[in-house]
């Protein structure tokens, strides 16, 4: 599996980046898809557009929207096509647009994966 990096979609593209997915539902704010410099934009990853609102980047509750978001990408396809690109690419970087970088989807997202190629070993 490829190393999982996450990047807030305001900084910067890098070489050291690998493949740029997006895994936002909503496009960045003031971005243009040229400044981004995505390989894909995974929109079928994110948390649904209910859980997102109900949550609103609320810190306290953070653990109640993983909970919840965890059981959205249990059922998610989009799941198996994004552990494809991982086994593609040695390097992968996870785009988001929220201005936390510790409260997050992203980093949600990063350790699900993370946890799922720990237990196909």
């Amino acid at each position: 599996m490829a190393k999982i990096l996450l990047k807030r979609a305001y900084a910067p593209a890098s070489a050291g980046d690998g493949y740029r997915v997006l895994v936002d539902r909503l496009w960045p704010r003031g971005m243009s898809k040229e400044k981004e410099h995505l390989d894909l934009w995974m929109k079928q990853i994110a948390p649904s557009t209910d859980l997102r609102k109900a949550w609103n980047h609320n810190p306290n509750t953070i653990l109640e929207f993983a909970a919840a978001y965890r059981r959205e990408l249990d059922a998610n396809p989009a799941v198996a096509e994004l552990e494809q690109i991982l086994d593609a690419h040695p390097v992968v970087t996870l785009v988001y647009g929220a201005r936390d970088p510790f409260v997050n989807h992203a980093r949600i997202l990063r350790a699900y994966l993370e946890e799922r190629a720990a237990l196909q070993r």
